[in-house]
């Protein structure tokens, strides 16, 4: 029992400066609504074949809709919800608090997959991992019944996953790509669980949601 209280007590009332300004910054860079922007711009930008054949105004106008889809909708309904009262914060800290906005963003995520399934132009890895990204809020909302799973982790196991399928389907040198991922999931992870009220077990099962969730998205679109 005393085991178990060790690992729900927030550690970072020790925490030195520096080391809160290092954690507060990774969390808000690499904060779940934002990996997706930055796992298309490197399918458009980075990967040799992913956008091939996209004229550069058509890469941004696909980034936009991402960035409408995965990113804008979300964050105004979550706005939208601390305004009439339905949620208590923004930072959605509680079980109760991430009812609603995992409904509403787990629509949002299946309209985006939606919308690039039916447009065949598009490439399947990113059609593939937006219905990833519908499965991990899924698989939130579910755990979200019996403790608070870590979003940072399933965004950031996402990415990871994402990547391990790029590297397993040889279509690019994914040697430094996946190893920036690894540091970022690592320094992430330690992140929440230095400022946040985080344990190990909400740490590693939303990891495991999003490496799972890819991999299922994989064997249905690729």
């Amino acid at each position: 029992m005393d085991d178990e209280k060790t690992l729900v007590v927030p550690v970072h009332k020790n925490l030195s400066m520096a080391e809160k300004i290092f954690a507060v910054f990774f969390s808000y860079l690499f904060h779940p609504l934002f990996i997706p922007v930055y796992i298309i711009i490197f399918l458009a930008y980075i990967h040799p074949y992913a956008f091939s054949g996209f004229s550069a105004r058509e890469k941004q106008q696909s980034i936009v809709i991402v960035i409408l889809n995965i990113v804008f909708f979300p964050l105004i309904s979550v706005l939208l919800l601390k305004a009439l009262g339905f949620i208590e914060s923004i930072y959605l800290r509680t079980k109760k608090d991430r009812i609603i906005p995992y409904m509403a963003c787990g629509i949002f995520f299946f309209w985006a997959y939606t919308v690039f399934k039916e447009q065949s132009h598009y490439p399947l890895l990113l059609t593939s991992f937006l219905l990833g990204i519908f499965l991990a809020s899924s698989a939130g909302l579910i755990a979200n019944i019996y403790f608070k799973i870590s979003l940072h982790a399933i965004g950031m196991g996402g990415w990871l996953g994402l990547f391990l399928i790029i590297f397993g389907s040889n279509s690019m040198h994914m040697s430094w790509p996946l190893c920036v991922v690894i540091l970022l999931t690592g320094i992430v992870c330690t992140s929440r669980l230095l400022i946040s009220d985080h344990n190990t077990k909400e740490i590693y099962s939303g990891l495991l949601a999003g490496l799972i969730s890819q991999f299922i998205a994989a064997f249905v679109v690729l």
